[in-house]
Parts: structure tokens; sequence; C-alpha cells
């Protein structure tokens, strides 16, 4: 086998080996049909010396250099376009990461509500004696309002200016007025009978405004305390029955989920996105496949520029 030879199949095994990182890169099943017909080519002439080698070099010229610069230009193009997204993911993640940070959890949530329902229990009892003493002493346990300024922003339900109102209206003549609280007659009353035991049910707010609902442990009834007027009256939720009380996550959480799911759905695209041929190309790989596969493909080669044009002209397509 003289020098010429050897040297078109030297070159002819670099450029099936270009063509088979491809078809392993994209995974799809025309690519690899061609690279395994470009082999069988490949070999026909290395175990059949009398063939005219030179046909191997132009049938490499015409199709699988075009082949391979054409998919090459679309693996260039989806790694450009996979670069962008992951961009998108580092900075979902950055977000993520800086949130998770400061977020309150749902265990620091149901912690501190059950600190808070017993400083308002606390706090009522001591209501109850001043009122029965006529005493003025404050009756209002340390840092009551924390809890609302730790967690009305996350956790609370929003609620219009005219439900706050409705909410904390109240006839001056069913409740009992003292220098530093308001309490509803009855719900006095109710207290006092179920010994004080009552528990927090959630949270409302309305602008700057809270509203704190809390339940009584053995019976189902409901009041407020309203923390700008330091007031306390029944109330019934059935009146906000708009409301969404499913959700449980604080506003953090919920970004927090929201961008994970993002992020996730984001990878997923990538990865798809990563190794995608457009349907054009894979049709005119196709069509490439089906001459390469013609028996009497070698005899003709020469007649095939036309193809090949198609595939030159391809790779100056905006297509991708």
């Amino acid at each position: 086998m003289d020098e010429h030879h050897l040297t078109i199949l030297k070159q002819s095994r670099t450029e099936i080996n270009r063509l088979q990182l491809l078809s392993v890169f994209f995974e799809e099943e025309t690519v690899y049909k061609i690279y395994l017909r470009t082999q069988v080519i490949h070999q026909l002439f290395e175990q059949n010396e009398e063939l005219d080698i030179d046909k191997l070099e132009l049938f490499h010229v015409q199709f699988t250099q075009s082949v391979v610069e054409l998919l090459r230009k679309i693996k260039k193009n989806n790694e450009k376009n996979v670069s962008l997204l992951y961009a998108e993911i580092d900075l979902n993640q950055t977000l993520i990461t800086q949130m998770q940070a400061s977020v309150f959890t749902q265990q620091e949530y149901k912690l501190a509500r059950q600190k808070q329902s017993l400083k308002i229990n606390q706090t009522l009892r001591r209501l109850f004696d001043v009122l029965s003493e006529l005493s003025t002493d404050f009756p209002f346990a340390k840092n009551i309002l924390s809890f609302s300024a730790r967690f009305a922003r996350d956790f609370y339900y929003s609620i219009s200016p005219d439900q706050l109102v409705a909410l904390i209206d109240f006839d001056p003549k069913l409740v009992y007025t003292d220098t530093h609280a308001i309490i509803e007659k009855k719900l006095m009353g109710l207290l006092c009978k179920q010994e004080f035991r009552t528990e927090f049910f959630y949270g409302l707010k309305s602008g700057q405004q809270v509203i704190e609902i809390y339940k009584f442990i053995e019976v189902d009834r409901y009041f407020l305390f309203f923390p700008g007027r330091n007031l306390f009256l029944f109330c019934d939720p059935n009146d906000l029955k708009e409301l969404d009380f499913s959700n449980t996550l604080s506003d953090k959480q919920l970004i927090i989920q929201e961008l994970e799911f993002k992020n996730n759905t984001l990878k997923s695209s990538a990865a798809v996105l990563k190794t995608a041929i457009p349907a054009e190309i894979i049709q005119l790989l196709e069509e490439n496949y089906h001459k390469i596969s013609d028996i009497s493909f070698l005899d003709h080669l020469n007649n095939f520029d036309v193809q090949a044009n198609i595939l030159k002209a391809m790779l100056r397509t905006d297509l991708f």
C-alpha cells in the first residue's frame, strides 16, 4: 500500500473519530447511523486496495467534513445558550442562599407561636386582676409585640383596610375599658370560665397594622388582639372565608421554593438544549444518510455535488 493510500486512510480515520465524538455528544440516531455508514465506507477502501482511494477523500470532503462542521456549529450554539441558562441558575442560587440565611422557618414560627400564646394568656390573667382590683398596673407581658414584628411580614395573611375596620369595630357599652387595654365583657367572662387557656391561631396584616387571632383550646370560639389599640374582641373566622389559609410557608420560603423549582426546570431545559438538533437539520441528515447508504453511492460520487452544496449552505443559515 503506497504512501498516498496510507495518508488518505489516516485522514479518513481522523474524520471518522471526529464524527464519532459528535455522535456520542448528540445521541441522535441519524448522526450515529451516518457515523456507522462512514465507517463501513472507510473499511471498504481499507480492505480493497484496488478501489480508487481518492474517492474516499472526495467522500469526506463532500459529506463527512460538512456534517462535522454543521454539527460543531450546532454544538457551539447550543453550549452558548446553555451557558446563559446556567448563568440564570447561578444567579437564582445566589438569591436562594442569601434568603435562606435570613428566612424564618416553619419550625421557628411554630415555636414562637407557642411562646406568644403563653404571653397572651398571662396578659389576659393580669388584665382580669387589674380590672377586678381597679388597678393601674400595666398588664401586658414583656415584648408581647415582638412576635408580630418578627413574623407578620412572612406569615400573616393580608386583609383590606375595610376588613380590618370591620373586625375591630365594637360597641363601647359591651367592653371593659382600662387605662392600658379594652376587652369585650363576654370575652373576659369566657376567658375566666376556660381558665385563660387559648392558643395563637393565625395573624392578619393590613398595611402596617396587624391583628392576632386566638382560639380557645376546648371550645370553638375565637378572639382577636389588635395591638394598635390594645384591643381584645370576639371574632368569627367565617367572616374571612375568602382568605387562602392553605399556605403555611413564609413569603421568603415561597420565593425560595419557586426559585428552586425554576432552577430544576432550567437544568432540565439545559440538558435537552445541550444536545438539541433542529428538526430541519435532522431531516437534512436523514437525506444525507440515505444518499451514502445507496449501494452504488461511490460509483456516482462525482454527481452528488448538489447534496454536498445543500449541506454547506446549511452551515451559512441563521436557523440556529
